[in-house]
């Protein structure tokens, strides 16, 4: 009867897998309302930066004045319709359309700074697990080498390379780079050191497997979701950071235009009002602040679902 049973494919005794666990349930990342509102307006930057020079209305250094006003001796009322069609927020100090700045800035500025923020992981990861890893004399001398970068205000240290090598993007992007590559190499090697010492990893060792197989199979697949989250945390830093030195007129040169750059120069508009100017130093100031809060809401909203393990290992 029971060999009739196992032939039919059924289980003669069902009850001797009461004892064995679950399957874990896979893990889903779920978003407060918060969070997903925080989504939509990165999501919203993001996508201004990858289309916004298709939607300008005008160029990022085009002078609209005469385009907009005509020439009043003449006809009085030409084109002046078109002003509350095209100029939404105004114009800036010299005539150029507001609106379409911040669309291109969108452009310069998330570009640099997420480019930065990629090259800092690549320079930070590598250098944290080889140091992670190899231990001795390479985490010495590694370790070294990022205390005294660590050691610089972030800002001076801009100003110092800046200062010799004069200001230009590429130059921006490799020193933001370097600047936040150093914290995230002390973050990989935390990770790598952890996860270096646990079990599977001795017992991949113990196996024979070679030591790439350890860093690609065990080391980085366990160190991605806190680094991941840190990455959202790192692309903020780099974007004030970026936006500060525009400020101080060492970042992004005219014409080009960021939105550090647009509050620096348009400053004496904010006494005005916001019919006299003031919108063209504010809006850019309210882009900056709503992608930056933006994206730490989403970062503290997927440490929550952590359970704040990965805030824990940020620090």
């Amino acid at each position: 009867m029971s060999d009739t049973t196992a032939a039919a494919g059924q289980s003669p005794n069902p009850d001797i897998y009461d004892e064995l666990p679950d399957a874990p349930p896979k893990s889903r990342l779920r978003l407060s309302m918060v969070g997903k509102v925080s989504v939509v307006i990165v999501a919203f930057w993001v996508l201004l930066a990858l289309i916004g020079p298709l939607i300008a209305p005008y160029g990022e250094s085009h002078f609209i004045e005469d385009d907009v006003l005509g020439n009043p001796i003449d006809d009085p009322s030409f084109m002046l319709p078109d002003m509350g069609l095209h100029v939404y927020f105004g114009t800036d100090y010299i005539g150029r359309d507001v609106f379409s700045r911040i669309v291109w800035g969108a452009r310069t500025t998330i570009g640099i700074s997420f480019i930065a923020t990629l090259l800092a992981y690549f320079v930070g990861i590598t250098l944290g697990i080889a140091a992670a890893v190899a231990g001795k004399w390479t985490d010495a001398i590694l370790s070294r080498l990022v205390d005294a970068i660590l050691a610089f205000p972030n800002i001076m240290l801009g100003l110092i390379i800046i200062a010799a090598f004069g200001s230009s993007i590429p130059l921006l992007i490799f020193l933001a780079g370097l600047v936040y590559a150093a914290s995230v190499f002390r973050i990989a090697r935390a990770l790598g050191q952890d996860i270096m010492v646990q079990d599977y990893v001795e017992a991949a060792r113990a196996r024979g497997e070679g030591l790439w197989w350890v860093i690609s199979r065990e080391v980085l697949p366990n160190a991605a979701m806190p680094l991941a989250t840190d990455f959202g945390l790192r692309l903020v830093f780099v974007i004030l950071f970026i936006s500060s030195l525009s400020f101080l007129g060492l970042g992004v040169q005219p014409p080009i235009s960021d939105w550090g750059s647009m509050v620096r120069e348009n400053l004496q508009g904010l006494g005005n009002g916001i019919g006299g100017g003031a919108l063209a130093s504010i809006t850019p100031a309210l882009a900056i602040a709503s992608l930056t809060i933006a994206i730490n809401l989403i970062v503290d909203d997927i440490s929550a679902q952590a359970g704040g393990s990965l805030a824990k290992k940020m620090n």
